[in-house]
Formats: structure tokens, C-alpha cells, sequence
């Protein structure tokens, strides 16, 4: 009689088995519902989710000051840059770990080199400073890097990587963009945020 209660107890393996099926059927179920109302804002945009968020750094919001050391060795100043330069900075961050990171930066390099007028700055947050400096230094990246100290992670609440942010000349943010950005969106965004 014991052996025959013991083989209708279900084992672990089945429980496993069960709690796994569940874990699928509300993942599709979430995943559809998700899905279904075309009409709707897709939650999982980023565009969507940057615009929604109340603590992200937004349009006409001052560009939050930091200061951090650049491949070059030397110190760049948000604050200071904009007191005594004024050009307007595209500031993108990014990291050697985020794929689309990595693909995107040759075209940052290529439109920095034809706008003298805009100042360009790449972040590296959530990074190990000697890979992010390996990976800009294998790829050749002439515009000005720099390392995070979590400063620039915390202040402009990074959701998700690469992230773009365009700070106007009086160091207001103009714009700010999560995903990959090209050569074609960044000289729009360029002509229609600074007029260049």
C-alpha cells in the first residue's frame, strides 16, 4: 500500500516539470497582452518608457554638471565647458560589453569630424575604464572619451544602452534618445536642435 501512495505522489522533477509550464503560460499570456492593442504605446519601447519617466533628465531640463577623466588623460567639465566654450555637446553613453554600443560609435566619429561646432563626448557607464580605453583606442575614436565614476549613471538615469543626449549651447537638454543613433538621425538631430 505504501508503494502505491508513493507512486502517485508527485516527485520533484515533476513539480519542476509544472512550475516551469506555468512560468511559459504567463510569459505568453503577458507577452500577448502586451502585444494586442496595436493603438496602445508597446511598453517595452524606450522612447516610450524615457518619455513616461519623471526622473530622466528631459527637454528644457538643465544637462546635469559632471566631471571625469578622458582617454587623453586630462579632465573634461560639462559645467565648465559650456561657462566657457558654449558649443552645444552630443552626449552619448555607452559601454565596451553593449553591442550596439560598439556599432554605433563610427558613425558618431564620422559626423563629429564634420561638425566642429558641436562638441562630442562618449561615457563609458557600467564599464571597466581598460576595456572601454581598449575598445575606443582599437577603433580609433576621435572624438573626446571618458570614464564614469557613476556620476553621469546616476545623475541622467541611464534605463538602457547606448543613450544620447543633445544639450544645447545654454546647457539645457534639447533632446534625449535611447538606441542606436546613425549618421543620418544624428545630423538631423543636429540641424534641428543647434541649426547646424
Amino acid at each position: 500500500m505504501s508503494k502505491r501512495k508513493q507512486s502517485q505522489t508527485p516527485n520533484a522533477k515533476t513539480w519542476l516539470l509544472l512550475a516551469g509550464v506555468f512560468v511559459i503560460a504567463v510569459a505568453v499570456t503577458l507577452l500577448i497582452g502586451l502585444r494586442g492593442n496595436s493603438d496602445e504605446a508597446d511598453p517595452t519601447d524606450l522612447g516610450s518608457i524615457a518619455e513616461n519617466d519623471p526622473n530622466l533628465p528631459a527637454n528644457a531640463d538643465p544637462a546635469p554638471p559632471f566631471a571625469l577623466p578622458t582617454l587623453d588623460g586630462s579632465i573634461f567639465d560639462l559645467a565648465e565647458h559650456i561657462a566657457t566654450d558654449g558649443r552645444p555637446v552630443v552626449l552619448n553613453l555607452w559601454a565596451s560589453w553593449c553591442p550596439p554600443c560598439r556599432a554605433e560609435m563610427p558613425d558618431i566619429d564620422a559626423v563629429a569630424s564634420e561638425h566642429a561646432d558641436v562638441l562630442f563626448i562618449g561615457v563609458a557607464v557600467n564599464d571597466d575604464a581598460a576595456s572601454a580605453r581598449a575598445f575606443a583606442e582599437e577603433i580609433g575614436i576621435t572624438y573626446t572619451i571618458a570614464f564614469d565614476d557613476g556620476t553621469v549613471d546616476d545623475a541622467y538615469q541611464v534605463i538602457a544602452l547606448p543613450a544620447t543626449f543633445f544639450i544645447k549651447s545654454d546647457g539645457t537638454i534639447a533632446k534625449n534618445h535611447f538606441g542606436v543613433v546613425t549618421v543620418e538621425s544624428l545630423n538631423d538631430d543636429i540641424a534641428a536642435l543647434f541649426g547646424g
